[in-house]
């Protein structure tokens, strides 16, 4: 494809901070995507490891950590710059989130992420409780920020892959279900009208289920932790207690669950980190398998944003959940760090996509319990197509990049939105800006459930009235 479309010009400074396996993918997104002078583009980052890329691309590179302390001092001369308002584009760690998103409302900047992230400290602060240290809490604290400021300048929260693409697929999804079982509907309009729409096609829950099989063309030495993406930002979010939507089907809690006492309680938690929870999926090319519930901001959003209430009672919601087996170096790579007692390992490597054999990633959303019994819907990106399509990035990258682009375009053609979240957003619009990007898209029916995976019957009994009680999806 040589005729890419410019779906929109942005006139003011592009700042871009974090410039790791994300940051250099977007990059050549925004060059093809968004007209506008190249020279008010600034990128930040405390390592010149993908300067190169910077460099080759002509964009201005600043090494520079940020920090608490000099944040304001850093940033906000470049989001000044004029000669129009800036967009700041946070595809960092270790940097706060709703501080970035306070500075972008002081100087009416656009504003987008892909995580709620905090200041450093927070994942590991042994003073803080598992309740405390849940992507739960910190999406609580969006909301009270969200709330505070009100309406203004769009600042886009969580609009990545996963948080953020799927968020699109599950309306598409669910679209293609109420279509398939003949059930009159309009395309909703409001949140209400979603939520009300997946209670009548009967949908007891969500995986997000995603499989990512590429492969490296070196074996995995010791004591490297090797992944497609941000291995900061894996092992974080794989440390923190695991967690999912909690779906008003369930008929009991887990053992290690724990409920919220603040807030919508529209999930609950586990007393054990979800890179060592384990639950049954499926994809359509690996079929049933393993993936690990490691927390993610979308399990408890989607589950929020599908909540059916009748005044303060909670009439419907359903189960959603991360459900990641991640590549065969991760998993060895995880084996490896909490074998060890979450000691980590002395070197990081994110594979490059010239350092990939073959493989593919499966990322998409299985909802489950209707009629039909389960539909997945999503992206099957080869690291192949991936090649083809932009540079800098292998498959998991790329189902991210394009994320970040069509959020950015979204925001550019609605710039006073506030704070939203990717459930709030234009699916069609995002995924029409993004779909060239993700290889073939699909949607495809299946006959598994959990109870068809399960070897023995060790531990709590099955439930067989119901296989997709969360009891028979988590694997002990």
């Amino acid at each position: 494809m040589s005729n890419w479309t410019l779906h929109a010009t942005w006139n003011g400074p592009i700042v871009m901070v974090g410039f790791g396996s994300i940051g250099r993918g977007v990059l050549p997104l925004i060059l093809r995507h968004i007209g506008g002078d190249k020279s008010r583009i600034t990128v930040i980052d405390p390592s010149t490891a993908s300067k190169h890329v910077a460099d080759e691309l002509g964009v201005r590179f600043v090494q520079q950590a940020l920090t608490r302390e000099n944040y304001v001092k850093e940033l906000k001369p470049l989001l000044t710059a004029g000669p129009s308002p800036a967009f700041l584009v946070n595809l960092s760690v270790d940097v706060d989130c709703l501080d970035l998103m306070k500075l972008a409302r002081q100087t009416g900047s656009l504003y987008i992420d892909t995580v709620i992230e905090p200041w450093p400290g927070f994942y590991y602060n042994p003073k803080l409780g598992s309740a405390a240290r849940t992507n739960y809490m910190m999406r609580q604290g969006l909301l009270a920020l969200k709330h505070k400021l009100g309406a203004g300048v769009t600042a886009v929260s969580c609009c990545g892959a996963n948080p953020g693409m799927v968020s699109w697929f599950v309306k598409q999804a669910l679209l293609d279900i109420a279509r398939d079982l003949k059930i009159a509907h309009d395309v909703p309009k409001t949140r209400e009208g979603w939520a009300k729409l997946m209670k009548k096609v009967g949908v007891k829950g969500i995986h997000i289920a995603e499989r990512d099989t590429q492969r490296a063309k070196k074996p995995k030495p010791l004591d490297t932790f090797i992944n497609t993406w941000s291995i900061e930002g894996f092992v974080s979010e794989g440390l923190q207690p695991a967690e999912l939507g909690w779906g008003t089907h369930e008929k009991k809690l887990p053992p290690e669950g724990r409920r919220h006492k603040v807030g919508p309680g529209s999930a609950i938690y586990l007393e054990r980190p979800g890179a060592d929870t384990r639950v049954r999926t499926w994809t359509p090319e690996a079929g049933p398998h393993f993936g690990y519930l490691v927390t993610h901001n979308e399990a408890i959003s989607i589950a929020d944003f599908f909540t059916v209430k009748s005044g303060r009672s909670v009439r419907y919601r359903p189960t959603c959940h991360y459900a990641y087996h991640p590549s065969n170096d991760a998993v060895l790579s995880w084996h490896e760090l909490l074998g060890n007692g979450g000691k980590r390992q002395t070197h990081n490597h994110i594979l490059e996509e010239n350092e990939i054999v073959d493989g593919r990633d499966e990322l998409g959303v299985l909802l489950y319990g209707h009629k039909k019994n389960a539909y997945w819907y999503g992206s099957r990106l080869s690291i192949e197509e991936a090649r083809k399509l932009a540079p800098y990035q292998n498959a998991t990258g790329m189902q991210v990049t394009s994320a970040v682009l069509a959020g950015m375009i979204w925001a550019i053609e609605n710039p006073n939105a506030g704070i939203v979240e990717t459930d709030e957003m234009d699916y069609a619009r995002c995924l029409e800006v993004q779909r060239p990007y993700l290889g073939p898209v699909e949607g495809i029916y299946t006959d598994w459930n959990p109870l068809k995976s399960r070897v023995g019957f060790f531990g709590d009994a099955p439930d067989k009235r119901d296989p997709w009680q969360f009891s028979n999806i988590i694997a002990r």
